[in-house]
């Protein structure tokens, strides 16, 4: 059976600022860097045990893998573009405080993010459910069987999750929080609602 696991990277310089990332390139902070090790420990308390680790090819989420990778005494995570975070077009760098005025009423509100759905320039989610598909068929074209870390970001890694369990994903995002560093399973002896192996107490989009 195969089982793909979902890693969101640790807390980085954007998150702690409160700012929007999307595709800009800022490095994990000093507490991103522990939530990755956390992460990583965890792993390996758990004797989980990877075949093979894929990652989005920005610096938070290569930094993640590559302590994951470490810890595992791993092989180097192997880039993938397809799992690069959301394209947020103009939004991109405004501060998160600001979506709901800047981008109202085209929003979807939870208790922790605002979602913004159709800034100018920026990927929506249907469009991220086609790209989360292509990186599924990719996975399973790749590996017949075994565990596949993949780690990525927040809206892009909803969108696999979605994707893998042919959910709306309009539900869910307001189905649950994907917080820095936590861990999902995607696999099919584990029913979407017990896709979290590993949740963090802190909340940064």
């Amino acid at each position: 059976m195969l089982k793909i696991y979902l890693a969101r990277h640790g807390q980085d310089q954007d998150n702690v600022r409160g700012i929007l990332n999307g595709h800009r390139d800022e490095p994990l902070t000093a507490l991103g860097e522990n939530q990755a090790q956390e992460l990583a420990q965890k792993i390996k308390t758990a004797n989980i045990k990877f075949d093979k680790i894929y990652s989005s090819p920005l610096i938070r989420t290569t930094r993640t893998a590559e302590i994951v990778a470490d810890a595992l005494s791993m092989d180097k995570p192997e880039p993938m573009p397809l799992l690069i975070e959301r394209d947020f077009g103009i939004m991109t760098g405004k501060p998160t405080a600001e979506l709901e005025s800047l981008c109202a009423p085209n929003i979807l509100k939870t208790d922790t993010i605002t979602y913004i759905l159709s800034p100018e320039g920026a990927e929506t989610f249907p469009q991220l459910m086609v790209r989360a598909h292509q990186i599924l068929e990719k996975i399973k074209t790749n590996h017949q069987d075994g565990n596949i870390l993949l780690v990525t970001s927040g809206d892009i890694g909803k969108m696999i999750y979605a994707s893998y369990y042919n959910l709306y994903w309009k539900e869910v995002l307001t189905m649950f929080h994907f917080g820095n560093s936590e861990l999902l399973l995607l696999a099919n002896d584990s029913p979407a609602e017990n896709a979290h192996v590993f949740k963090t107490e802190k909340f940064n989009h």
